[in-house]
């Protein structure tokens, strides 16, 4: 078991995704939150700490407990465990650790309400999505994508102690993006996932309706983004602008699916969605360190 597999059980590019989204979910809650005072350096540190110790450990766990059909899937067949690189008992013993120590670290180092939150990540991903509902439901990955927010709440918790509407509504931008994100990849890999018995929404429902879900959930988060802005002491001219563009070229790649729904272009289509989540954060905060209220 060396450095490069424990690094691929850990999914490095998720841990980077949450932890923009916590970190940047921190810092906007900061700056726009009253009474919020100035946050030490070492907060954003543990805030890094602690969410990429849970995003490590529950994608572990995840490793784990689809060593099965990952075997059947040749995108994941050269996994550390099917291939033989790694025992399974291993990627247990190391996911439940460190998914333990995240929660942990977080009640230590943030407060209560931000480790109760990192906990809800990891039970979303681990157990609602990845145990219960990812091979029995075509809304697997629709009610998984709560993991991504309670990244964000985490981040905002983590400098408030505490939920209010805005910060909610914020982290929950990360469960309406998902399934527009997901599903475009579930395009993409129909077959494989067809092969493993794994009921995606284009295996179950096909790929023409897929891609008009896709398009019909786009046409959801456009607008859902724009609510941030009517709330009171809400989100300003630099979120505005960032989300209207962002979001504008995600419906035209997903209403152009909907006329080209091949395994192809939905590759096309994922590739403009993925970046969109970490621009809509960064949008967040930077909205907050330039802050141009619309009305």
């Amino acid at each position: 078991m060396g450095f490069n597999e424990i690094l691929e059980i850990s999914k490095p590019r998720i841990i980077v995704l949450l932890v923009i989204t916590a970190v940047t979910s921190m810092y906007a809650a900061s700056k726009l939150v009253p009474d919020i005072p100035e946050l030490d350096y070492w907060l954003y540190l543990h805030i890094i700490v602690a969410g990429a110790l849970a995003s490590a450990g529950s994608s572990a766990l995840n490793h784990y407990y689809d060593k099965d059909i990952d075997l059947k899937m040749t995108r994941t067949s050269t996994r550390p465990i099917p291939s033989g690189r790694m025992a399974a008992s291993h990627v247990l013993v190391y996911g439940l650790a460190t998914s333990c120590i995240s929660v942990i670290y977080g009640y230590l180092a943030l407060n209560p309400v931000s480790a109760f939150f990192i906990a809800v990540g990891i039970f979303s991903y681990v157990v609602i999505y990845t145990v219960w509902l990812k091979r029995k439901n075509t809304l697997n990955i629709v009610i998984g994508g709560i993991a991504g927010s309670a990244a964000a709440w985490a981040g905002w918790t983590a400098a408030t102690g505490s939920m209010d509407m805005l910060g909610f509504l914020v982290g929950f931008l990360v469960f309406v993006w998902t399934p527009s994100h997901f599903w475009c990849l579930a395009m993409k890999l129909k077959d494989e996932y067809a092969q493993a018995k794994v009921p995606m929404l284009p295996v179950v429902i096909g790929m023409q309706r897929t891609s008009k879900f896709i398009l019909g959930n786009t046409l959801i988060l456009i607008p859902y983004s724009m609510i941030l802005v009517f709330i009171p002491d809400g989100m300003g001219v630099v979120y505005t602008v960032i989300a209207a563009v962002s979001g504008g070229l995600m419906l035209v790649y997903h209403y152009r699916l909907t006329k080209n729904p091949t395994s192809e272009f939905a590759w096309k289509a994922y590739k403009v969605t993925a970046p969109y989540l970490t621009i809509i954060f960064v949008a967040v905060a930077l909205d907050a360190a330039f802050h141009v209220a619309l009305f």
